[in-house]
């Protein structure tokens, strides 16, 4: 079976990917989760919450974090419109600022291509983890034939022209992906099962927390920019 691997760039202002988060109190993780993901493709492609997601679950994931972004929390107060007099219910909401990540999607040849024309013609628009984070860049940025590992190691860093500028020569980038077989790993309860808001369902997945370095030509640009610290 040809397997194949989808590229996907998640920039925008702000995103939100919360694996915890319970009641007011609405959390981001710090990386892009399996869930979340899966969930923005199975909504490109135009499946209902109720629609099972067989598909979908034997792809493997990573997502390679090019720009942290920094964490904003946000203080929110509501109140029904047809009674001003009833208590405001609070709510905190957190999201992450100024980010950007690879995340990869590795599995059989047809089902990648199909999504691939997903995300070229989006039956629904895709967000990053709530519908009030829309990306600030096209989310496809590729596909690749070599498996999940060696894309996230080899492809080009995603961050911005004004990050790179302020980084070193040579940049060391965190990876968080599924485990393979033969591996041991980290226990992550992000493998969806099933989106339907009546019964919403996730398993258990392993995954392997790593590093890789990657070179940055933009960093030599720095020194000859007496602006550069600033983005100018």
């Amino acid at each position: 079976m040809l397997r194949k691997t989808l590229l996907m760039r998640l920039a925008g202002p702000m995103q939100s990917w919360g694996t915890s988060s319970r009641f007011g109190r609405r959390l981001t993780d710090y990386a892009p989760s399996k869930s979340g993901v899966l969930g923005m493709l199975a909504a490109a492609k135009g499946m209902r919450r109720t629609e099972p997601i067989t598909e979908l679950l034997g792809v493997r994931f990573g997502v390679r974090v090019d720009q942290p972004g920094t964490v904003l929390r946000d203080y929110q107060t509501s109140r029904p419109l047809d009674d001003p007099k009833a208590d405001a219910a609070l709510a905190d909401r957190f999201y992450l600022t100024d980010a950007v990540f690879l995340a990869a999607v590795e599995g059989d040849q047809t089902l990648i291509d199909s999504l691939v024309e997903a995300l070229r013609r989006p039956y629904f628009l895709p967000y990053l983890g709530r519908r009030s984070c829309p990306p600030g860049k096209p989310v496809l940025a590729g596909t690749d034939e070599r498996l999940l590992e060696t894309v996230l190691t080899n492809h080009r860093w995603e961050a911005s022209e004004h990050h790179r500028r302020r980084q070193h020569t040579i940049v060391t980038l965190q990876v968080v992906r599924d485990a393979r077989p033969d591996e041991g790993g980290e226990s992550v309860r992000d493998q969806p099962v099933s989106f339907d808001p009546r019964h919403r369902k996730y398993s258990w997945r392993q995954v392997v927390r790593e590093s890789v370095t990657i070179d940055n030509p933009d960093a030599r640009q720095a020194s000859h920019d007496p602006f550069a610290f600033f983005g100018g």
